[in-house]
């Protein structure tokens, strides 16, 4: 007889099973609240940090900005200084090798003062007296050491001087250089953006490293720099003004008797600039006549192409003609035409090349006379060249003193000084 088959196990009730129903959809209820709750956190997070990070940037790039906006600020005011203290540099070793040259001269005035006491010295018995000329030699002697002493002085403080601007010089360009290199950083991270390819995570880069200094101490040492340039500038220009007036002091004019030697040099220079005058005629006629030939020998050239074409011609015509058949191969008119052509033609073509060679000839004798003409001309201009040096050169020696105060340029700091060669060192 069959029995029932039951499954083993634990049996729940029908309240159970609907209560477990409930449950899971209370859970799933809760669970989607949550979900939700949670969404809308991380929206408006989102929203928040998103807002939050665009502003940050933006504050970012525009002190970054401001930053690059004053560095570079201080980068051309530091560049002006540069220029003007290089200026002033310039300016006062100039003067500084002037007083170095007059020094240099007094002493052939300290010698020829010197030898004329010597001289006197060897004069005789009563002649041996304290007379007015020995005593103007004397006080001649007193009055060039001491110009000496004090051109010395004024060399000794323009070393100084020079020492003290190329040590300021040397700081500003230091912080140039700086600055220079401060502004391609800022500008390259001011570049940057979330698309750039060289961007990374870096090890701890809040760091403070080590040797920052602070906004204010920054802005102050550029301005310590810049001041103490432009104060050396200021001393630099008023010992300018004194060596100046110190050389100044001890210039005489030159001797009468130098007019003869400048006399002679300004004859010899108008000699030599007829004698030039005379050759860039000829040299200006020989590219002329160059040019003619030049052009000739094309139009020969020209000539012989189209004469060359005009026999290939007679001589396809003629070749052509050998082709007609049995009796048609006849020395007929044009036969005879045609070989007269050619005949002429050849010796057309001689004529042409053989004017050709001559023409080529003369324009390669052209072009030697030219280099010859080139050459003198060189040889005269560096000679004329050579005694304008001399006459500047000997305006040192005509330079009135009151034309030698220079003038103070208020915009560039710098005095309008005569150059070396014009300055009178006597």
């Amino acid at each position: 007889m069959a029995s029932l088959s039951v499954k083993p196990g634990q049996r729940f009730t029908l309240p159970d099973w609907q209560n477990n129903s409930l449950l899971i959809s209370a859970d799933a209820e809760q669970e989607r609240f949550n979900s939700h709750h949670i969404r809308q956190e991380g929206r408006a997070l989102r929203n928040e940090t998103g807002n939050q990070a665009k502003w940050d940037e933006h504050s970012s790039r525009t002190q970054l900005k401001d930053r690059i906006t004053s560095v570079d600020r201080w980068r051309e005011a530091l560049a002006r200084c540069l220029t003007e203290i290089d200026l002033e540099i310039d300016a006062l070793t100039k003067v500084k090798e002037a007083a170095e040259n007059a020094l240099q001269a007094k002493n052939l005035c300290l010698d020829v003062a010197i030898e004329c006491l010597t001289f006197r010295e060897s004069r005789r018995d009563i002649d041996v007296v304290r007379d007015p000329v020995e005593e103007e030699l004397l006080r001649e002697v007193k009055v060039i050491e001491k110009t000496k002493k004090e051109l010395q002085k004024r060399v000794d403080e323009a070393f100084r001087q020079l020492c003290l601007l190329k040590e300021a010089r040397q700081q500003l360009s230091c912080d140039h250089r700086h600055k220079v290199e401060a502004l391609e950083l800022d500008r390259q991270c001011l570049s940057f953006n979330v698309t750039s390819g060289n961007i990374s995570f870096k090890v701890n880069p809040t760091r403070i490293p080590d040797g920052t200094t602070a906004l204010p101490e920054w802005e102050q040492i550029s301005q310590s720099n810049k001041d103490r340039a432009e104060a050396e500038m200021s001393a630099s220009v008023d010992l300018r003004g004194a060596i100046t007036l110190t050389i100044a002091q001890t210039n005489n004019e030159l001797d009468a008797q130098r007019i003869a030697t400048e006399f002679a040099l300004r004859k010899r220079m108008r000699d030599m600039e007829s004698a030039l005058s005379e050759l860039r005629w000829q040299e200006k006629n020989t590219w002329e006549e160059i040019a003619e030939m030049e052009e000739e020998i094309r139009q020969l050239e020209e000539e012989l192409r189209k004469r060359t074409l005009d026999l290939k011609v007679a001589h396809t015509r003629l070749e052509t003609r050998t082709y007609r058949p049995h009796i048609e191969l006849c020395r007929d008119q044009a036969q005879f035409g045609l070989t007269d052509e050619v005949q002429q033609l050849e010796g057309t073509i001689r004529a042409l090349q053989q004017k050709r060679t001559e023409s080529q000839d003369a324009l390669d004798a052209l072009y030697r006379q030219l280099h010859r003409i080139q050459t003198d001309i060189g040889y005269k201009t560096n000679s004329l060249q050579l005694d304008k040096k001399c006459m500047d050169t000997r305006r040192k020696l005509v330079i009135p003193v009151e034309k030698f105060d220079p003038e103070v340029d208020a915009v560039s700091r710098t005095r309008n000084l005569p150059r070396e060669g014009q300055q009178e060192l006597t």
